[in-house]
């Protein structure tokens, strides 16, 4: 194999396990340095995304040698799920000031990944860099270690082989936190849900609906008063009931939500958010109902689903307060106006 001055290897290593160890390294083994980029930087704890990059970092750097560490710089990447060109120039912002940082403009660069499943199709995605392929590794895979963390009942022994004892400890050590309280019980909903629809002939695709509404600098959001997500913040909306059109649901979520009542000709547009890993319980394709109204906010009275509905200015908007991608569907929504 051939020998670079870098090499970048980009994952969300929830948790680092020792497939993700066995990759670094190799990536040391070709490489004089090594840039990990830790996705989903600055998100919600979730079942899928339960720690913090400071928290995976440490994880990180403790499973590693000191000499190791030192040919290792780590940065946070933003996720941004349906605007592959953006995450990518913002990886090549990245890898660009790392290396004037240290002073290697010229450094010759390849991208070190493991082709996994269709989650890998980014390794594609830059064709400016040679892409060095690594060995498969057992089958090794982050989901069901996180299932088998947060499943585990109160006081029950935990061993896990396949994660590097630094991490195990650090885990053991999360496992007394309310955080981790908090997403056991988000993941035994999600398991539970995913369950209830294993007899289901075809894997299950739901249809939901969600409206984005901005009045005089604010947007009507809800805190979700349930799991998936509970305490997060989330455009108002849910599933299609069978004799709905996505009009009437939306206009029906959004009234037993909120209190808000809507007249459809006021509807702007409807946008369509259908990646296929955006949502815990399975494959769920929503859209998103842009309003905008006039005058002074209106008021609006949770409900239902909803432990909170209020209007939030529009300029505090934090993505580590948001429900799944409703930071994105929001950002992007709003893009559209301008």
């Amino acid at each position: 194999m051939p020998h670079y001055d870098t090499l970048i290897y980009i994952g969300r290593f929830q948790p680092f396990h020792r497939g993700h160890l066995h990759m670094v390294q190799g990536a040391l083994a070709h490489a004089d340095h090594l840039i990990i980029l830790c996705g989903s930087a600055d998100v919600a704890r979730s079942s899928r995304n339960p720690w913090t990059v400071a928290e995976r970092e440490a994880m990180i750097r403790a499973a590693l040698t000191p000499e190791e560490n030192a040919r290792i710089t780590l940065r946070p990447i933003h996720d941004d799920p349906y605007h592959d060109e953006r995450w990518v120039a913002q990886i090549k912002r990245t890898v660009a000031d790392i290396l004037a940082a240290r002073g290697t403009p010229d450094a010759t660069v390849a991208l070190y990944g493991y082709e996994k499943d269709a989650s890998s199709y980014y390794l594609r995605l830059f064709p400016q860099w040679d892409y060095l392929g690594a060995p498969r590794y057992r089958d090794l895979s982050a989901t069901p270690l996180r299932e088998r963390y947060f499943l585990l009942k109160d006081g029950e022994d935990w061993r896990e082989a396949e994660l590097p004892p630094a991490v195990e400890a650090a885990l053991r050590t999360f496992r007394t936190t309310p955080d981790y309280r908090r997403l056991a019980a988000e993941t035994r909903y999600v398991c539970d849900y995913k369950a209830s629809w294993a007899g289901s002939p075809y894997p299950p695709i739901f249809v939901t609906v969600d409206n984005l509404i901005t009045c005089d600098g604010h947007i009507l959001l809800v805190e979700r008063g349930g799991q998936p997500g509970c305490g997060l913040l989330a455009l108002p909306g849910g599933f299609l009931n069978p004799e709905e059109t996505l009009l009437t649901a939306s206009l029906r979520e959004l009234h037993e939500e909120t209190g808000l009542r809507l007249d459809p000709a006021e509807l702007i547009s409807v946008r369509t958010a259908d990646r296929p890993d955006r949502s815990a319980i399975g494959r769920v394709i929503t859209h998103v109902h842009r309003y905008h109204l006039d005058g002074t906010l209106p008021p609006v009275q949770a409900a239902d689903d909803a432990a909170k509905a209020y209007w939030h200015p529009l300029n505090d908007l934090r993505r580590d307060r948001f429900h799944e991608d409703h930071y994105h569907l929001i950002r992007d929504g709003l893009a559209e106006d301008r």
